[in-house]
């Protein structure tokens, strides 16, 4: 799984200065002071593996505890109206 582009992204979080490019690469996300989204590819594996466990990880590299986080499979930028 991999970050992608999208059109709603206003800003790239860069990786932390500790961290290599194998560990961690630039986020591009949309902000707005209130929450921060970002958009993932899956590889056609990870999609398999998905369909056949019907489960998804999240990890925050934060030691102790997670921050409010969400999860999404529509776009959120999407209005039923827009369509």
């Amino acid at each position: 799984m991999h970050p992608v582009m999208f059109p709603e992204s206003n800003f790239v979080l860069g990786k932390p200065a500790e961290m290599t490019h194998d560990e961690c690469v630039p986020l591009p996300v949309w902000r707005d002071g209130q929450q921060c989204i970002s958009c993932w590819q899956l590889t056609d594996a990870e999609l398999a593996e998905i369909v056949k466990t019907k489960r998804v990880y999240l990890s925050c590299i934060t030691g102790w505890s997670q921050p409010p986080v969400w999860l999404a499979i529509k776009n959120p930028f999407t209005t039923p109206e827009a369509k």
